[in-house]
């Protein structure tokens, strides 16, 4: 089976290919570059999902499936910060969107603070960290959980739910 992931990003290919492998075996997964149709760092559900699901419109091509995933801030009552990180997969077969999410999580508050005035959280958390693309490797939710999750087993969360309409076409309506 073929597969693009709408990004350059080894992490999202990984997590990927190591989702897709466990369902369905052989899989040849690349990626692809695309534009999201969103800011760089988009805030809200919607401009989330949104840049999600192009991604995986715009990387579908000579494949069977497409997957796109993007990061967001979303707002989020009760927190400490007001926003929690999610991560979107949208995954596309040329006829239907399925959609998954990740586990969230709180960026302390002077990363949530530079965001909302207009940087990238890859840009703070390299800054705050000193790995450079720190987004590219270990991720975010690594250095905040002490290790215990890092983005690729955080991506995969949301490749495995986006996967569950899928796993089960006749629940869902699906071919």
């Amino acid at each position: 089976m073929k597969v693009n992931v709408g990004s350059g990003n080894p992490v999202k290919v990984r997590a990927t290919e190591n989702v897709l492998g466990l369902i369905y075996g052989d899989v040849e997964v690349r990626g692809v570059e695309v534009e999201s149709g969103v800011p760089d760092q988009p805030v809200g559900l919607e401009e989330t999902v949104r840049g999600a699901v192009n991604r995986a419109r715009r990387a579908f091509r000579d494949c069977e499936l497409s997957v796109g995933i993007e990061s967001g801030l979303h707002r989020v009552p009760e927190t400490i910060t007001g926003f929690v990180d999610l991560q979107w997969c949208a995954i596309y077969d040329g006829e239907h969107i399925t959609l998954g999410v990740s586990a969230g999580f709180e960026y302390p508050p002077m990363v949530v603070e530079e965001v909302l005035a207009g940087r990238e959280v890859g840009d703070v958390m390299d800054e705050l960290t000193g790995v450079d693309e720190l987004g590219r490797k270990r991720g975010a939710v690594s250095f905040l959980s002490g290790g215990l999750l890092d983005r690729t087993g955080n991506t995969e969360q949301c490749v495995l739910m986006a996967m569950i309409p899928r796993m089960n076409p006749s629940l869902y309506g699906l071919k």
